[in-house]
């Protein structure tokens, strides 16, 4: 068996390489070679003024700031100045080449010396890559459904529905048979072959029945059963089960209900609506307060499913290749935000390995449709007006108590501010995919769309 498996993974290895192999065998429409020419005068007459420079600073022992004696400056920090003066004569000579060339360069270049026939010369040849040149393609075909949506007064009494039950009680019923939405005060320990398992005990447990916390086997057991009632089950895990110990075993609970407790909704009375914030517990200002508030919500969700549609159209339009140093770099923005957002979370992402590989299909999509949207806009000047970032800003600020705040907040940071800008932009372009596709409204759910369970 051991044989088998090894031959296996070899294969896989092998099967990994070709494919590698192959992938690398591609050639890159979008990478360049440049040759970087500098001249050793001019690099060496660079690095005297750069040690000249050192000499009024440098610190030798013996000798007083700017008395140090030349050759031991050189001596202590030639290489230094030889290599600062070198990537400064490199850079500048890239630089003069690609504009020559007008060449837009993505990413970083990979240096690589190269023999000179000349003798005063220093040769590289710069591998890079560049943006791709490419002519937006016509959208006219592409079919948008648009999803529509009026919040009337039976969306604003279905969540009111939602936030009552979010607002659930629970209350002691002896004598009834636990139910689904009940909740079962539980007392159980789990015997496999005979003897507990870990895990498998507690006491006192507060379980919602049908809540989903429990197996379904476990929670089909508790349906029924009253308070004081004890019950015997057998009980298999499923065959992925995280625990790989229990995965696919059957074990037997015993299993005691303590107490059932039915569920109770507030009801729609003043207190309920000054728990809403209706200060005066005013019930229809509370549902107007609900009408309001359900619309921004609804107008902002039907936007984003808008947005996605005119974004996915764009892409599908328009095939273009795209540069593999800013997915490289995308993947690894979106990995280290990835680990921020554990750690925001309060998980300890110390020792959890990360790669950015695994954001390569996504990183790719960003970079090529930012690359898109950044040539439409230039192709059409859909670049956000002053008035429409405000826009932008006041509709975000009016979801807060002082709005006023909030967007004297948002003028003082430049990254606040190139987001609202960068948002304003995306509507301009969502505007004019809807303007130029062939679009067609398509009533949304409610239930769907608020994800109303």
């Amino acid at each position: 068996m051991q044989t088998n498996h090894n031959q296996d993974q070899d294969q896989g290895i092998s099967q990994e390489t070709t494919e590698n192999a192959a992938q690398a065998a591609v050639p890159n429409p979008l990478e360049r070679r440049l040759d970087v020419v500098v001249s050793r005068e001019a690099l060496e007459k660079d690095v005297d003024q750069r040690l000249k420079k050192l000499s009024r600073t440098a610190k030798v022992p013996g000798f007083r700031p700017g008395k140090v004696p030349m050759k031991m400056v050189a001596q202590q920090y030639g290489h230094q100045a030889h290599s600062e003066a070198m990537g400064a004569a490199v850079e500048k000579s890239f630089g003069e080449a690609v504009r020559a060339q007008n060449l837009r360069v993505a990413g970083y270049p990979d240096f690589e010396p190269k023999e000179s026939a000349d003798a005063g010369q220093i040769v590289f040849s710069a591998v890079f890559e560049v943006y791709p040149e490419f002519t937006l393609a016509d959208i006219g075909g592409r079919e948008i459904e648009k999803p529509v949506l009026s919040v009337t007064d039976a969306e604003v009494e279905k969540t009111l529905e939602v936030l009552r039950k979010q607002r659930t009680t629970f209350v002691e019923s002896a004598g009834k048979a636990a139910a689904e939405g009940d909740r079962a005060v539980i007392d159980f320990i789990g015997r496999r072959d005979g003897e507990p398992f870990q895990g498998g005990q507690a006491d006192d447990f507060a379980m919602l029945v049908g809540g989903g916390q429990m197996l379904a086997e476990f929670e089909a057991a508790v349906i029924g059963m009253t308070a004081g009632q004890t019950k015997t089950f057998d009980l298999t895990f499923p065959e992925d089960y995280q625990a790989q110990d229990l995965a696919g075993k059957t074990v037997q609970f015993e299993l005691t209900v303590k107490r059932v407790d039915a569920p109770e909704l507030p009801p729609l009375d003043a207190d309920f609506a000054r728990s809403l914030g209706v200060a005066d517990g005013d019930l229809e200002k509370m549902r107007e307060e609900i009408r309001l508030n359900l619309t921004r919500e609804v107008n902002n969700r039907l936007k984003v499913r808008t947005k996605t549609q005119a974004m996915e159209a764009l892409l599908a339009a328009n095939e273009i290749a795209v540069p593999q140093a800013l997915i490289q770099v995308e993947s690894e923005r979106m990995a280290q935000a990835a680990l921020r957002d554990m750690e925001a979370r309060g998980m300890s992402a110390k020792n959890i390995p990360i790669q950015p590989s695994w954001f390569t299909t996504q990183a790719q999509r960003r970079v090529r449709l930012s690359l898109i949207v950044s040539e439409l806009a230039r192709e059409k000047d859909l670049y956000a007006k002053p008035e429409q970032i405000r826009a932008v800003i006041e509709d975000f600020a009016a979801t807060y108590e002082d709005p006023a705040e909030v967007i004297r907040w948002y003028y003082s940071q430049p990254q606040r501010l190139a987001e609202a800008e960068t948002l304003a932009l995306e509507n301009n372009v969502v505007d004019w995919v809807l303007a130029n596709a062939s679009v067609s409204d398509k009533p949304a759910s409610f239930e769907e769309l608020m994800e109303v369970k």
